[in-house]
Parts: structure tokens; sequence; C-alpha cells
């Protein structure tokens, strides 16, 4: 589209507005801060502040049980056998370690995070990176190649004292330019700075959870599970409110009028009042005014149990948690086998989850190094990110795999402890003890140290050839 900057940034801010709200509604399922469904208003409107809503936030579990699964290690360039410490130099300079994890959460709630990647004033040699999150940004796509043509970001400063909205600003994210706004009035746009970077590419990168073809955004990961999550929270409800009605033995009075409902003071009680008082006291009498109060037996709320039972085995079944992670009976004494059978479907479903997470972090690198260098890197189109793995064997069963492969020589050593999960800079530490090593026997001249012994010299295969031999003596 041929637009103005101004243009691009009413067209975003309209784009995003249109989503904002179902966004926000998502990021409330996470929090536990969703309204309660599937209740009768006339109930909700009786009941008032009486009853608290019951929240069973299965939403939260179901993001979190992934997201603890999914860490980065690291980067390699093709061709090379070990990580990159640069790469990882300005990872860890941007705390990314932590805000990944922040990025992952937004992006498995909400659809999609972001990260920003722009020049560091302060170090040349460091590129800054932000992770963003999707209520504050929106990003637009070629239709023709699915790769991004424009994004913005959007922010209010907040007076501190009042709370009030102070001033609106926004930055405008182009293949040639970073453009900085602030409003002038509802849909307007003024240009407060700018950068003229000419990247040939926005500066902005996508992480997207569940990407299709004609969403290259994401879809959220509770879309399956939020019908379930309410009913399990309304029946919860009901659950606290049928205790409130009826586990505890209930009373029914005959010949009373609404004027014998009184406080201590003689002022007359509501209508839940006289539904949940435990003591009740008249002067009328059985005989005199045919008064009478008879007791009805407590009800059972085990109906309320099995269906709660019922959505979180659904519930498993579409978030590929396993049962005892929604708190359903299990083997207590199950194999180690058979806990990781129970993980296949969790374990492959977090897998899944590398590529498009994967192929935005080494977009970003890209990114970085363009920035530091100047130019684009075309060995970086093949960086490869390196993940921790999802799975959960025990580290003896792991350990016990990884050195039979490298006493068989099908792994490397360096291989061996990527596999152990140690990250990059272990591992670099541990290149530098090998070498340190290496060194002193080198400079000792003590090669029998790290390799053994030397072998012996190859004797006659006739013991009367041996030189002094007392058989030949």
């Amino acid at each position: 589209m041929d637009l103005t900057e101004e243009e691009w940034a009413t067209y975003l801010s309209r784009g995003h507005d249109a989503e904002l709200q179902e966004l926000q509604e998502l990021s409330n399922y996470y929090e536990g801060c969703q309204p309660l469904a599937y209740m009768h208003p006339e109930l909700i409107k009786e009941i008032g502040d009486q009853i608290k809503q019951v929240v069973i936030n299965w939403p939260r579990l179901i993001v979190d049980a992934v997201e603890e699964r999914l860490d980065v290690e690291g980067f390699r360039r093709a061709g090379s056998d070990t990580a990159d410490e640069e790469l990882w130099r300005i990872w860890q300079a941007n705390g990314m370690d932590e805000k990944s994890q922040q990025a992952h959460i937004d992006a498995l709630v909400m659809r999609r995070a972001f990260l920003i990647v722009g020049s560091n004033p302060k170090d040349a040699n460091t590129p800054l990176i932000t992770a963003e999150s999707p209520l504050q940004m929106h990003v637009d796509y070629d239709p023709a190649t699915r790769a991004i043509r424009a994004a913005l970001k959007r922010w209010n400063e907040i007076d501190p004292y009042t709370g009030a909205t102070r001033d609106r600003y926004a930055t405008l994210y182009r293949p040639d330019a970073t453009v900085h706004f602030k409003s002038a009035g509802p849909g307007t746009w003024t240009v407060v700075d700018r950068d003229d970077h000419k990247l040939g590419d926005p500066p902005v990168v996508v992480l997207p959870n569940r990407g299709r073809l004609l969403r290259p955004g994401g879809v959220s990961e509770l879309t399956d599970v939020l019908p379930l999550s309410d009913a399990a929270c309304k029946i919860a409800t009901d659950m606290m409110v049928s205790a409130e009605y009826h586990a505890m033995p209930r009373r029914v009075a005959f010949g009373f009028d609404a004027e014998d409902f009184t406080d201590a003071e003689g002022n007359p009680v509501s209508v839940w009042s006289r539904l949940a008082g435990r003591i009740w006291a008249t002067s009328k009498g059985r005989k005199e005014d045919g008064a009478d109060v008879m007791q009805f037996d407590e009800a059972q709320l085990t109906n309320f149990h099995g269906t709660l039972e019922l959505l979180a085995r659904t519930t498993s079944a579409l978030a590929a948690l396993p049962p005892n992670y929604l708190g359903l009976t299990a083997d207590e004494a199950a194999s180690a086998d058979a806990i990781r059978s129970r993980e296949t479907r969790l374990v492959k479903h977090c897998e899944r989850k590398f590529k498009p997470l994967g192929g935005g972090y080494e977009r970003m690198n890209r990114l970085a190094m363009r920035i530091v260098t100047g130019e684009w890197d075309p060995k970086l189109a093949a960086l490869e990110t390196l993940w921790r793995d999802p799975a959960t064997p025990t580290f003896a069963q792991k350990a016990d795999a990884v050195v039979k492969l490298h006493a068989a020589g099908i792994i490397p050593t360096e291989q061996a402890r990527e596999d152990l999960g140690y990250t990059a800079g272990q591992r670099a530490r541990m290149r530098e003890m090998d070498e340190r090593a290496m060194d002193r026997i080198v400079g000792a001249g003590d090669l029998a140290a790290e390799f053994g012994p030397k072998p012996p010299a190859q004797m006659p295969e006739d013991p009367a050839e041996v030189p002094g031999d007392p058989v030949n003596a």
C-alpha cells in the first residue's frame, strides 16, 4: 500500500483497536480475572457480593506447563560445532533470558509476542533488543510474501497522581525508517523524531504461537479450553452456593410474617439473611400462633465432583497435559517409563514450538548483526537456535545414554555436553578447562597422565632370542 507515515500509523492503530479487546480478555483469563459465565443474571443479582466466583485457573496451568519447557540455550552458525559466543553475549547483555520467558507467555496466551532490535547509543557493538506485548504492538503483513511491511507500537504516559492519561505516543517501524509520533488528537499523529536507518527491513520480529498460512500472527493456546474453563468455574461456584444453601441442614418456618425477621435492634433483615441465618428467634408459639419449624436433611455435593472431573479429563486431552497435571487420580507409583509415556504428547507439543519461535530469534540475530556490521551476513541465513530438551528424564538416565554414545564414538565431547543440558557459557568454560589441562600436561612433558602409559616395545616371538635370557646365559 502506498501510504504516508501518518496514514500508516492511523491504519495500524485501527487494526490494533479491532483486536485489542479480545487480546485483553485472553490476558484476563491467564491472570484469573475473567467474569463468571453460565450463571443466570437473576441469581447474580440476588446473591450480590455474598458469593465470590471460584476461579479454577486452568488457562495459567496450560500455558505454564508449556512455557516451563521452552528454554533457549544458544545459537549456532552453519558448519560450527559450538554455540556462537558473540550472539550469546548480545542475548545476555539484553537480559533475554528473562525477557524470552515473558515473551513466550504472551505468545502462548495472546497469539504472539514481538521483539524490537535497535542501535545502542552507549555500545555500538551491542544492539538493544526488547520484548514487546501484543497489547501495545501491531504489525501488517505483505499478502504476497507474508513478510512484515510495517509495525506500530503505542503506549500512554500516565499521570502518577491522578492515574489519567497525560500523553499518547507511538513508534512506526518501516523498512527504511523508524518514526516516532505523539498524538495530536483522536486519530491524528505528529512526527516528533525519526531514524532513517535504511535497513531495508523493519527491525521487528514476530514470535507467533501456532501460526497458520492465512493467520501468520498465530492462535492463542487457550482457544480450545476457554469454554471448559468457564464451565469449571461455574460448577465450582455452584458447588459453593449449594454448600451455602443445602450442604448444611436447612429449616423451614410456618406461621411467620415478614415482620418476624428482624435483627437485635428490631430492624427488618434482608431476604438473603433470612435464607442464610443460622438461629431464629420469635415470640410466637406453636399452640397459640400455629408457628412451627422443621429441618431438612443436608445434601451431598458429589454430583459437582463428577462434573468437574469430566471437564478436567476433556481439558487434559485438548491441552496435551498428563492427567496428574489437572489433579486427576493417577498411579502414584508409576515407573519412569510410564511417566515419560504420559508426557509424550506434551513434549512433542513443546518441540513444535521450537520452529516458529526459533525462527523469530534467528531473525532477531540477523538484524542485530546487521546493525553491528552495517551489512547483512548471508552465513546467518542458516543460523540454528539451540533449545533445552523439553523431556523430563532423570539426569542419571540421560548421562548414561550420552556416555555410551560418546564412548562408542557416535557423538563428540562437545555434543555430549550439549545433550546433557549445559549452557553455552558452561560449555565454553569446560573447553577452556580442557585447554588449560592440556597445556599443563604438554608443558610438564607427561603425556601418560592424559593418554595412559607408553606401550611396551614389540617382543620377539621366540623367548630364546631375548637378550639376557637366563636360558641362553
